[in-house]
């Protein structure tokens, strides 16, 4: 069984070799492709989802067609975005210099940071995001029905952190099994899983569409553990960053007013994200809260929740290496 204590239990050497890697082809990769640019030209985005979408305020922008006329008096003449099933997987396309700025959960981006890639974090493009576990047998009530038994999860995503940091705080010793939530409702319908995480953001809505679909809440970071409520955050390089010294500021500007466009017009907004998903327009409507979002790059409680989260991935050895949120965050001088 795979246990929370047990993953820490990595040899020492393969931690620092692995750390060591990626700091050398992040290096070697993200340097080396933006010196072969004399200008931005097209604008590379990764995003995590099923396709080649943006969404959130800066899809918005994008369709209004306001994206590209912000971006292109700094030599941005297209947008290229690539979707990616998971964080990792993204981080693997930055580390490899395929990307310009990357769209994710906090975690897979403190992962990267914390293993010796040069990043900066941008803004937060959404906080207190929601996370939860469902199961189909009615004797699963609680997350302490779940001790012992498989439990399915996004690894190295907001929700695998979510499901971590709640079994670590009720002292539960549970198998977590890496599933992308697309792939969860099989093995949750044969009981290959006894319980299912999943994110609850607009919208994607995955978590209300298997309670949509039968599948009973057992637990929730909105009604259990709002502490580890996930953030997501637009990051890029240094070496990209550098090499193009006012793209930061812009996006920043145009992510803050992209912000305020949506909340002047919500119900535009919601429209927009249902014609964008696969989930019951219904579910998305309801899971929609402009709350989640804020116009300044970094507003104080989506810092405080990625504070903590930081600190537990610190705590547990996913992030292999400390550093300084404030060193991180892109702050304009």
């Amino acid at each position: 069984m795979t246990t929370i204590p047990r993953r820490r239990r990595l040899p020492a050497l393969v931690a620092v070799l692995l750390t060591a890697s990626l700091t050398l082809l992040a290096a070697a990769c993200s340097s080396n492709a933006d010196a072969e640019r004399d200008s931005i030209g097209t604008l590379r985005i990764g995003v995590i989802g099923s396709s080649n979408t943006l969404t959130g305020p800066i899809g918005y922008a994008n369709q209004r067609g306001d994206l590209l006329k912000a971006l292109k008096p700094l030599g941005v003449d297209d947008i290229e975005v690539t979707a990616f099933p998971n964080g990792p997987d993204l981080n693997q396309a930055l580390i490899a210099g395929r990307l310009d700025v990357a769209n994710y959960g906090d975690t897979p981006a403190l992962v990267a940071r914390g293993s010796g890639l040069s990043t900066r974090l941008l803004n937060f493009t959404e906080f207190n995001m929601d996370a939860g576990v469902v199961a189909k047998d009615p004797s699963i009530k609680t997350l302490k029905d779940l001790a012992g038994k498989k439990i399915g999860a996004p690894k190295g995503s907001y929700i695998d952190r979510y499901l971590r940091g709640a079994l670590k705080a009720e002292n539960i010793d549970a198998e977590i099994v890496h599933l992308l939530p697309a792939d969860q409702e099989g093995p949750l319908q044969t009981g290959a899983i006894a319980g299912a995480a999943l994110p609850g953001v607009f919208p994607s809505v995955q978590l209300q569409a298997f309670e949509a679909k039968g599948f009973h809440l057992v637990d929730s970071a909105y009604r259990n553990h709002p502490t580890l409520a996930g953030t997501s955050v637009t990051v890029s390089t240094d070496a990209f960053l550098s090499k193009f010294a006012t793209f930061g500021s812009a996006w920043q500007k145009l992510y803050g007013e992209s912000v305020t466009a949506v909340k002047a017009d919500w119900n535009a907004y919601v429209d927009f994200e249902i014609a964008n998903s696969k989930a019951s327009p219904d579910l998305i409507r309801a899971a929609a809260n402009p709350d989640t979002l804020a116009a300044e790059p970094f507003p104080a409680a989506a810092v405080a929740l990625i504070t903590g989260t930081k600190k537990f991935l610190v705590d547990n050895g996913s992030v292999a290496s400390d550093f300084d949120l404030d060193g991180w965050f892109y702050l304009q001088k």
